[in-house]
């Protein structure tokens, strides 16, 4: 293991590491303004277009953009999807252009897809209650009290889950969060369906309410959103585990339900069905072991309260999904720098791709918080790794040290899993010195 710290502030790596450019705009960002953009010039094409009059039929279209949107909303959010999006996107071969390859490490920004959905059918389920209501007052056919009532309900709860949403509500009260887009969900997919079938039911005058459902595109798309939310759900199951501590601060769970998940994807347990889901890696299991692991680290009072109190068994549902780190599929070879509990993202990968990485871990004590085995198996397979104690050598500068590293290894990349500020600022730095970098963003 290479003597960590060494040459960290030396002139000459200061001077090569003089920023070249500005950081890269988030591809999150790009996409979620990209489909603001699109709805609203749909807006401005049905403004023109005469869709702002309350009648029947300007409602049946701003209706149906919305649902369309929350359905492209749920997609991906969607583990298959997020499967296919990664897979697609890391077949590129290493001779490609880097810049396209850097665009392609990105996919999972796809949660500005999602948000730029979502907010944009909120928008206009608002615009359809807002000419829905003088449409009602004027008795035009086709809507009644009680479709009134449940188009306001729907609303009401997506502005709440939106609001529920917003960045720092969901850092500070993430349980809520989860609670308000699942239930807030279901929610809105009970009163849509309702909705759709009460407007079917006021069509019959006109033709059957069969018809009226089957050529209705938000029936259709209020299925396809439906088996969607169904699916992983299906899947649901509950598991024995073993839970080692090494440390209080520090738990390693072992499953073995006869199925091992892909290196570099993620799942969620849950000591409830209902509440309380949180993603971990998935970390192959020990030579000579079956199954496969999981590194909880204490970040908060869900993770706490299973370190403290460990359960025999917990719950999964749907599938095991792709992880930033498979980014490094389109890169010879790629530094990763952690801290703390960052570890057990890029795990797997550190233990299974032994010449194309390099690590950098900050860290807290490791043997003692992780434990002797977990330590010896990421040093057999990284032998030139740097590991930082910061018990015995202070905080570092996290991106000096990585900068040494990344000269000294000759990645092409870096990929970093850290908390919000030191990956801010390690992506940062190394894209703006045109490095491919890579981490974790908070809707990732």
């Amino acid at each position: 293991m290479i003597a960590p710290g060494e040459n960290l502030a030396e002139p000459s790596i200061v001077a090569e590491a003089r920023p070249r450019g500005r950081a890269r705009v988030m591809l999150y960002v790009v996409l979620l303004v990209g489909v603001l953009a699109l709805n609203g010039l749909v807006f401005a094409w049905g403004a023109a277009a005469g869709w702002w009059q309350p009648h029947a039929h300007s409602l049946q279209i701003i209706a149906a953009i919305s649902q369309l949107n929350i359905l492209f909303a749920i997609l991906p959010r969607q583990h298959w999807m997020v499967n296919l999006l990664s897979a697609l996107a890391t077949r590129a071969p290493t001779s490609w252009p880097l810049r396209l390859r850097w665009r392609l490490a990105q996919y999972y920004h796809v949660g500005g897809l999602h948000v730029g959905g979502a907010l944009s059918g909120t928008a206009w389920y608002v615009v359809y209650v807002a000419l829905l209501a003088p449409a009602w007052a004027d008795g035009e056919p086709g809507y009644d009290d009680v479709s009134v009532a449940m188009a306001l309900l729907i609303v009401i709860v997506l502005l709440a889950i939106c609001a529920m949403a917003a960045p720092r509500f969901r850092t500070r009260h993430h349980d809520a969060f989860e609670a308000s887009h699942r239930f807030g969900t279901w929610a809105v997919l009970v009163f849509s369906w309702i909705n759709a079938l009460l407007l079917a039911q006021l069509q019959t005058p006109a033709r059957t309410f069969g018809e009226a459902l089957l050529n209705s595109p938000i029936f259709w798309m209020l299925v396809v959103s439906t088996l969607l939310a169904v699916w992983p759900w299906l899947l649901l199951r509950r598991v024995a585990i073993t839970v080692e501590r090494p440390s209080d601060h520090a738990a390693v769970v072992r499953l073995d339900h006869g199925y091992v998940p892909p290196v570099g994807t993620t799942r969620a347990i849950s000591r409830h069905p209902l509440f309380g889901w949180h993603p971990f890696a998935c970390v192959p299991a020990s030579s000579g072991e079956s199954g496969y692991r999981m590194v909880v680290s204490r970040a908060g009072g869900w993770t706490s309260t299973f370190i403290d109190h460990p359960p025999t068994h917990v719950w999964i549902r749907g599938i095991p999904t792709a992880g930033v780190a498979n980014a490094k599929r389109l890169f010879s070879r790629v530094l990763y720098v952690v801290t703390g509990s960052g570890i057990g993202p890029v795990l797997g990968h550190l233990l299974t791709d032994t010449q194309g990485a390099r690590l950098v871990w900050v860290t807290k004590t490791p043997r003692e918080t992780y434990g002797d085995g977990l330590v010896d198996e990421v040093t057999a397979a990284q032998p030139e790794a740097v590991i930082w104690n910061t018990s015995e050598q202070g905080k570092p500068d996290v991106f000096g040290l990585a900068y040494d590293a990344y000269v000294a290894s000759g990645a092409d990349a870096v990929i970093c899993v850290a908390n919000k500020s030191v990956t801010d600022r390690v992506v940062g730095e190394f894209e703006r010195r045109s490095v491919p970098a890579f981490g974790p963003i908070w809707d990732s």
